[in-house]
């Protein structure tokens, strides 16, 4: 796979794990906005991880 792209789908994960977790300060924890905030962390982690992964052996 392209490098430029790798990177761009990495840079964006960055941003949503990075948004995300800024967001979860501010949320109330017994809220819906905090689960789709806690998925929306999870997402994120998981797409750095399939991106680092093709980087890696791919």
């Amino acid at each position: 796979m392209n490098q430029n792209a790798l990177q761009a789908y990495f840079r964006l994960g960055m941003l949503i794990t990075v948004g995300s977790v800024l967001l979860l300060i501010v949320q109330q924890p017994d809220t819906a906005e905090y689960v789709v905030t806690v998925l929306s962390v999870c997402i994120g982690v998981v797409l750095m991880a399939l991106v680092a992964f093709a980087a890696r052996f791919l």
